[in-house]
């Protein structure tokens, strides 16, 4: 008897600690994964409406900000619901952190990229479709990704070029503004009239539609060379129209000189023999 009544003791005393230990964590419990549920319908709602008002402006840039901030709010939501339960989270995320600074060592290049196409993809120095020339190459871009960016050159190459590089280097964009300024220089000899070569140039450039009225073309002597007088040339066109109106130039100057009598001076040298006694 005397065994049965300290097994039921042992067992009320059992029970009374496992009712205490309910009645301390079942709020926190409860609260915990009210927490948990809310807060991934937020982070859900809030992903959605990024990715409506982004994906009205750039589809390549929505994506991937869409998936890194979802899953930056997830993972602070569960370390949140893991310290409300009880959970330490100290020596967790110490592992993590851990974790990631070994993994960055072993990409560590593959990181710089990644920050790069970052780096690009928010600040946007250019977009898909623009016209760039970098890291020696000049091209049409086809694509950005994440660690590097496609461009299509317009000999018809396809170059891969690591973000890495483009975020940490200077490159021009071509395609920002809708005109361009189109620079030539035409060389005249030094007993050309340089009014009448002028008035020719200027003629050409207004006779042609792809030169813009305003800004106004204008030409004037650029430099005296060793055997030329050297006209630079300025004119604004579309962005579209500036090599077929520059290679048109060259040929349409070329001959309207010819006609008017205008000569284009090219290196030569005079020999003299001089025979001794």
């Amino acid at each position: 008897m005397e065994e049965l009544f300290s097994d039921s003791g042992k067992a009320s005393e059992l029970l009374e600690q496992g009712m205490a230990m309910v009645m301390a964590y079942a709020p926190k419990v409860l609260l915990a994964v009210i927490t948990l549920i809310v807060g991934l319908w937020l982070i859900n709602r809030f992903v959605a409406v990024l990715d409506k008002k982004l994906g009205q402006k750039d589809p390549t840039l929505n994506k991937f900000l869409c998936a890194l901030i979802g899953a930056i709010l997830k993972i602070l939501l569960l370390i949140s619901v893991a310290s409300m339960v009880g959970i330490a989270t100290t020596s967790f995320v110490a592992i993590i952190g851990a974790a990631g600074l070994a993994v960055g060592l072993a990409l560590q290049g593959s990181l710089a990229n990644f920050a790069g196409g970052v780096l690009i993809l928010i600040f946007k120095p250019f977009k898909v479709g623009d016209a760039i020339e970098a890291q020696g190459f000049l091209g049409s871009v086809r694509e950005i990704t994440i660690l590097y960016t496609i461009i299509d050159t317009f000999d018809n190459r396809r170059v891969v070029i690591p973000n890495g590089q483009l975020s940490n280097a200077s490159l021009t964009n071509m395609s920002v503004y809708e005109t361009r300024r189109c620079d030539m220089s035409f060389g005249i000899g030094y007993g050309d009239d340089i009014d009448k070569a002028k008035a020719v140039i200027l003629r050409l450039i207004q006779e042609d539609e792809r030169a813009l009225k305003d800004p106004a073309p204008m030409v004037v002597v650029g430099s005296l060379g060793d055997s030329s007088v050297n006209l630079t040339v300025r004119a604004w066109t579309k962005a579209g129209d500036l090599w077929p109106f520059n290679w048109d130039m060259q040929e349409r100057v070329k001959k309207a000189f010819d006609a008017e009598g205008i000569s284009i001076p090219f290196p030569q040298r005079d020999v003299h023999m001089i025979k001794a006694d």
